[in-house]
């Protein structure tokens, strides 16, 4: 448990967190870092030392005042595309994917400088939304684009306890505005996720906390 009081100190200092969500999950391990603070810099080590798919994490509550919907909800209104919507995940009953994006004011939106953008931009308008402001996101991103945007379940890690609940558990915990960015750490020389004593290894080597999602589940549910 001392590891997540590092690791809330860390994100409180906009610096990257390695989460782990469990073994007998994914089995994976995520950069994390709040998305207000994302840089280029950021963006660079996650593709190159992650390699896995860059996200941004929010709120069951900020997305449905966006009104952005699950993917899947999206895919069922399509007769023709439902049935890829059924959900047959071998490690959770659906997928907390909703729209991509990419920031008005970005031009390919691929490039770090892009995304980091459009990552600090959506952290703004969830920040917005939360406070009861009226936002219009449609008039400040367009979809498709390069960052998935990734909704919260609604009850949290009492519904549901994959990376996304994970880290916005995390981010509540540290008392910043629960939007953070994600990306899979992968193995390039087998092909699968990273084993976790390499993610461990890692962090060490860089500096990093590194932090196990049991010992999320038991802060949070303490607090």
């Amino acid at each position: 448990m001392q590891n997540i009081t590092k690791a809330i100190n860390a994100l409180r200092n906009n610096r990257m967190v390695l989460l782990y969500d469990a073994a007998d999950r994914e089995g994976e391990t995520d950069m994390l870092l709040p998305a207000k603070s994302i840089t280029p810099h950021d963006i660079a080590q996650m593709r190159m030392h992650g390699g896995g798919l860059l996200c941004v994490v929010m709120p069951d509550e900020a997305a449905m005042r966006l009104g952005l919907p699950f993917m899947a909800d999206i895919l069922r209104r399509s007769p023709d595309l439902a049935r890829l919507a059924e959900g047959d995940l071998p490690y959770d009953s659906r997928s907390s994917f909703s729209i991509w994006v990419n920031h008005k004011t970005t031009y390919t939106g691929i490039p770090d400088r892009d995304r980091a953008l459009t990552v600090r931009k959506l952290d703004e308008i969830v920040e917005a939304v939360m406070l009861g402001e009226t936002s219009d996101f449609s008039s400040e991103f367009r979809s498709p684009g390069h960052v998935a945007v990734l909704r919260g379940a609604k009850n949290l890690l009492d519904e549901r306890r994959g990376q996304t609940e994970l880290s916005i558990a995390l981010a509540e915990l540290a008392r910043i505005n629960p939007v953070t960015c994600i990306c899979e750490m992968l193995d390039s020389e087998t092909g699968y996720a990273l084993e976790r004593k390499d993610a461990e290894r890692y962090a060490m080597e860089h500096d990093l906390i590194f932090v196990d999602g049991a010992d999320v589940i038991s802060a949070y549910g303490q607090g």
